[in-house]
Order: structure tokens, then C-alpha cells, then sequence
């Protein structure tokens, strides 16, 4: 009797071993399926693909998990519940307001008023980190030589050394870094030159690129202001993203955006409407010269704005690091000023 138990039992055994030998064997999980797959984000766009060979090779590294996006950025340094926000004030006649008080603007989170200000400063020196894109188009091909010196003399210009960072894009069909992250102007200057006009438009993978990829993990010791500067006529036929995800992206990032149009039609085009929706989601401005010549006008005119302009931190109320969007609301108490700020942020996800 013990020995058909014992027999009994070293069946059942080895069934159990069988059985489990099968189960594994029988569904296996290759690279491709999508339980090896990082999980899609309900909001954050989806990564454009860069796949050309000209494109920086950072890009064409395989898009990360959309959760990435939903990272706090820069705007939650040391709470998730702190916001800073860049602004400008001008007066009717666009002259820059440099004298205010914190009690001189009222702010609206998410339309309401935050629980407490925690700082309000004039900021002129606070240091640079610039993208500077240029479409390299064929539509752009006539204009093309004078915006490049123009581009490279706003740069000799506005980068301090040991303080400002810069990089030169440019962009046809694909996006290509012609000189990375410096200070040098000098080689600045040299990656302008090395731009050549061809080919369609991708201006918002161009723009979703350079906040995602470069502005947004850009290394920095402090506070910093990130600011694009595109020259462009606006006229994307070529871009994987949309004109709205572009502008979520620039947002969490914390990237203002400058637009120079090439248009000198004197009509404010599609391409020009596109722009100036895209500077002001961010808190930058359009300039529509109506000569080539005024292109310079434009970059000397940006290069006073990055230097006369507010930050404000506030603690909202009711707030939630629930990964929503919130809008900004920022107002002078005197009705004749004119305030420029980024229109929201998206809050951390915890």
C-alpha cells in the first residue's frame, strides 16, 4: 500500500511538472507584443519620428514612454505646488513697463486667485538658454541669405559667455542641430552658415524637437529662461505632430516662443496666423516685417524683451497634482498696460 501511494504520488508530481513546462512554453512574450510596450498616455502627444540620417542622433533614439512627458518640468523646482511664470508688460505704445510692485498685477490660476505670492522680481539678467530655428525650406530660399546674417547677429548679441547657451536648427522636411548647446558665438555664427535651403516644411516637429529634446532637459546650475526663436512663414506640410500638440509641448517646458515671419507679402497669411497662436499660447510674440530688411528690427526687438521682463511665484489654490491643465491669467492694475504671459501650465502627476 505505501508503495502505490508513493507511486500515486510521483505521478502527480510529475504531471504538476508537465503542466507548468507547457504553460510557460506555450505563451511566450516576444519584443514586439504589447505587454513588453510602455503604456500610452491619455493626453501627451505622441513623439514625432525622426528618422533622417541629417537629424541629430538623439533624435532618432526610439521615442521614450509618454510618460516622460508628463514629468514635472521646470516650473515645480522645489514644490510641486509652486509655479513661476515669465512675463512682460508694455504700455499702449509698446514701450516695456520695467517699475512694477508685486500689488501693481493680480494673477488667476486655474480663474482663481492663488492661495499666497511667494516672490515677484524684475528679472534683466536671468541667464539664456535660446533655440534658434530656421526654416531651410524652399519656399524661404529668396530670403534666405539675409536672415541668416541677421539670425547671426542677434546671437553675437544676446549670448553672454558663462552665463547664456544657445543652439542653431534648422529644418526642411526634418529637423537638424547644426551646432548644439554653446556659448561660443563663434561657433554659432558657423552653424547659421551651414544651413542650406531644400525641401518641404516641418516646423512643428522642428518645434516639438528642440522643447522636448533640447530646452527641457537642457542642464542648468538655477533658474533659467527658455525662449525659441523661429524664422519661418509658418506654412508646416510636412509634420507628424499637430500645431496643438506643439504648443502642449512648449508649454511643459516652459519654453517662450518668438516668431520672426519671412512673409513680406504685406498679408497676414495662414502660415503668420499659425505663429502668432504659437507665440502667444507661450507668452512670446509674432513680428511681421514688411520688408526683409526689418528682420533685424525684429531679433534687436526680442533681444529687449528677454531682458525687460517679470517673474512671479504663487502657490495656487486648490491644487491638485493630478496632471491637468490649468490656465494663467496675469493683469496689470493699470487698464492702459498690456501684460504677455504663457497661457497655462500642465500640473506634476504624482
Amino acid at each position: 500500500m505505501r508503495l502505490e501511494m508513493k507511486t500515486f504520488f510521483l505521478l502527480l508530481l510529475s504531471a504538476g511538472v508537465l503542466v507548468s513546462t507547457a504553460a510557460s512554453q506555450s505563451t511566450p512574450v516576444s519584443s514586439g507584443s504589447p505587454a513588453s510596450a510602455p503604456a500610452a498616455a491619455s493626453t501627451a502627444p505622441a513623439p514625432p519620428s525622426f528618422s533622417s540620417p541629417v537629424v541629430p542622433k538623439k533624435a532618432e533614439e526610439p521615442p521614450k514612454p509618454a510618460d516622460d512627458d508628463r514629468e514635472p518640468v521646470a516650473t515645480f523646482r522645489k514644490r510641486v505646488d509652486e509655479v513661476n511664470v515669465i512675463f512682460t508688460v508694455t504700455d499702449k505704445h509698446g514701450h516695456f513697463i520695467k517699475d512694477l510692485k508685486k500689488d501693481d498685477i493680480r494673477v488667476l490660476d486655474d480663474h482663481k486667485p492663488p492661495a499666497s505670492v511667494v516672490a515677484f522680481r524684475s528679472e534683466t539678467d536671468l541667464p539664456l538658454r535660446v533655440g534658434l530655428l530656421i526654416d531651410a525650406s524652399n519656399s524661404i530660399r529668396d530670403r534666405f541669405r539675409f536672415e541668416q546674417e541677421a539670425a547671426m547677429y542677434f546671437l553675437s548679441q544676446i549670448v553672454r559667455p558663462k552665463s547664456d547657451e544657445a543652439f542653431v536648427l534648422g529644418f526642411d522636411t526634418t529637423a537638424e542641430i547644426t551646432q548644439d548647446f554653446t556659448d561660443n558665438t563663434e561657433k554659432l555664427a558657423h552653424g547659421v552658415r551651414m544651413l542650406r535651403p531644400g525641401g518641404g516644411t516641418a516646423m512643428y516637429d522642428a518645434v516639438y524637437y528642440a522643447c522636448r529634446d533640447k530646452l527641457m532637459k537642457a542642464k542648468t546650475n538655477g533658474p533659467v529662461r527658455r525662449a525659441i526663436i523661429l524664422v519661418s512663414d509658418g506654412e508646416d506640410n510636412q509634420s507628424r505632430v499637430t500645431l496643438g500638440e506643439t504648443i502642449e509641448m512648449a508649454q511643459r517646458a516652459e519654453v517662450i516662443l518668438y516668431a520672426i515671419s519671412t512673409n513680406i507679402s504685406n498679408i497676414k497669411m495662414r502660415g503668420d496666423k499659425i505663429m502668432e497662436k504659437m507665440a502667444e499660447a507661450t507668452g512670446g510674440r509674432a513680428f511681421f516685417p514688411f520688408k526683409i530688411e526689418d528682420v533685424s528690427n525684429a531679433f534687436a526687438e526680442i533681444q529687449d524683451e528677454l531682458r525687460s521682463q517679470y517673474a512671479v511665484a504663487y502657490k495656487p489654490a486648490d491644487f491638485q497634482a493630478d496632471g491637468r491643465y490649468r490656465a494663467i491669467d496675469i493683469m496689470a492694475d493699470n487698464k492702459k498696460y498690456h501684460v504677455r504671459a504663457r497661457k497655462g501650465y500642465y500640473a506634476p502627476t504624482q
